[in-house]
This record gives structure tokens, sequence and C-alpha cells, in this order.
């Protein structure tokens, strides 16, 4: 018996909404599923990779102060079908990797770029196959 039988979704805190909204649509192209506010009274929006189940939930929490994300806490990862047309499109953004790209002996490339609160997203692009 699976005591759970589904990954549904991952929160991330975030400072300014409209700012992380902007960034996860247009830069990185998830879809928004859904908004809310939560009973504490936070902004919750709900995002999913179009062909995907799992979401990303973004929340706010309004007049907060102190708002930090501590270096190399998490990072979420995105499998990209093409880095080089990955890197050409965020450039339009004026956005760079932060690290990367760097080709695995597995030979998957994995590049990684920040969103605006400072969260590590990992881009995964795996080899061709044969």
């Amino acid at each position: 018996m699976n005591l759970i039988s589904k990954f549904l979704h991952t929160r991330l805190k975030v400072k300014e909404m409209e700012r992380s909204l902007r960034f996860y649509i247009q830069v990185l192209g998830l879809k928004k599923v859904r908004s809310t506010v939560s009973p504490r009274g936070a902004k919750l929006v709900y995002l999913k990779v179009p062909e995907g189940e799992e979401e990303l939930e973004l929340t706010c929490f309004m007049n907060e102060t102190g708002f930090n994300v501590p270096e190399d806490l998490m990072h979420i990862a995105f499998q990209v079908e093409n880095m080089k047309a990955f890197e050409r499109h965020i450039s339009d953004f004026g956005i760079q990797f932060s690290d990367g790209p760097h080709v695995l002996s597995s030979g998957s490339i994995i590049a990684f770029v920040n969103d605006p609160d400072g969260y590590e997203i990992e881009l995964v692009q795996l080899p061709l196959k044969a």
C-alpha cells in the first residue's frame, strides 16, 4: 500500500508577487492555474508547466519585512528542450545563467538561473536518444 499517491506542489515564498509572476510566466513559460488568499491572508498563485501535473505555489504575505532567501536553501529543476535556445530566450529579458551550461558525463546539459528573489532554478537538457 502506498501511503502517498501523488506529488502535488512546492511552495516558494516571494517578496513581490507580480515581479515573480512575470519571471515564471514570461521567462520560464509556466501557466497560471489559479489564485486565492489563504486563511492567514497570504496571496497564493499556482503555476504549472503546460504539459505537467505538479504545481508551483507562489505565496506572498502582504506588508512583510525582512524577507531573505538563504543561499543554497533549495532549487527547482525544469527540463528544457534546447539549452542554447533557452539561453537566447532569457537574454531577451536581460538574464544570464548564474552557472553553466555544463555537460555532464551522462550527456545531459545543466545550467542555473536565479529568480527575482534569488531562488536557484536548474535547467536540464537531457541527452538526445540514439
